[in-house]
C-alpha cells in the first residue's frame, strides 16, 4: 500500500526527463595583462574609491614620503614590527620630531592595552591585486594580523613589482600552494561595515584610516 510520499516522488521521478542535458562548461574569460604603470595606477584608483589614501613614490623616497604623512598628523606612537626588513629600515632612519617608534616584541597578552592605545601602525605587504583594488597581507610572528587591525591609522608599503592583475594570477605566479599560510588578509580600505539598509559605514570595527605607500621605480 503506497503513502501520500510514495507517490509524491513518483510523480517527481516521472516529471524528470530521462536524459539529462549537460550544460556546456563557461568560456574561461581572456586574461588582460597590465603594465606596471597600468597596475599601480588601477590599483591607486580602486583603493582611494574605498576611502585610503595612496601615495605613489620611490624605493629612495619612501621614508620622506612617510615621514611627510606622519608629520601631517598628531601621533602617540608608530607600531613597527623591529625584525622585518621594513622595521630595519626605519628604526636606521628615523627623526627626533616624528612619533615615537614602538616595537611589535611581545605576546598579544603582554602587549594588548598598547596595541589599543597607540595611534598607528605600518606593515609590509605580500603584493596588491589590481582588478580589485586591495593588498595582500601575510600576517606572521614578526609582523602579526592586530598589526593591521587594531590601531586607528594602517600604513602599508606596497612594492609595485608586486601587484598582480587578479588573485588567480597573485596565487600562481607566487605559487601559494607550497608556502601559503594559516591567514591571508585582503584589505581594500579602511575597516568597513553596512547596516540592514546597506548604508555602508567606514572605520567602525577596525583602523579608521588606511594610507599605502607604493613604492614604483
Amino acid at each position: 500500500m503506497s503513502s501520500s510520499r510514495d507517490n509524491i516522488l513518483a510523480r517527481l521521478r516521472a516529471a524528470v526527463p530521462q536524459d539529462h542535458a549537460v550544460a556546456p562548461e563557461p568560456a574561461t574569460p581572456p586574461s588582460v595583462e597590465l603594465s606596471r604603470t597600468e597596475k599601480v595606477a588601477r590599483l591607486k584608483q580602486r583603493m582611494e574609491a574605498m576611502h585610503a589614501e595612496v601615495v605613489v613614490t620611490d624605493a629612495a623616497g619612501w621614508r620622506d614620503a612617510l615621514k611627510t604623512v606622519l608629520r601631517n598628523r598628531s601621533l602617540n606612537g608608530l607600531l613597527y614590527a623591529p625584525a622585518t626588513a621594513l622595521g630595519q629600515e626605519l628604526a636606521a632612519a628615523w627623526d627626533s620630531d616624528l612619533p615615537p617608534l614602538v616595537g611589535y616584541t611581545e605576546d598579544v597578552e603582554q602587549s594588548k592595552e598598547r596595541l589599543f592605545a597607540i595611534d598607528a601602525s605600518i606593515t609590509s605587504t605580500q603584493g596588491g591585486l589590481a582588478d580589485v583594488g586591495a593588498l595582500i597581507l601575510w600576517p606572521d610572528p614578526n609582523e602579526p594580523r592586530l598589526m593591521s587591525l587594531a590601531p586607528p591609522l594602517h600604513i602599508a608599503v606596497l612594492d609595485a613589482t608586486k601587484i598582480h592583475d587578479s588573485l588567480a594570477d597573485a596565487i600562481a605566479l607566487e605559487r601559494w600552494q607550497e608556502r601559503m599560510p594559516t591567514n591571508v588578509l585582503l584589505i581594500s580600505g579602511p575597516s568597513k561595515t553596512a547596516d540592514i539598509e546597506l548604508v555602508l559605514t567606514f572605520g567602525v570595527h577596525g583602523p579608521k584610516e588606511l594610507i599605502v605607500l607604493i613604492l614604483d621605480g
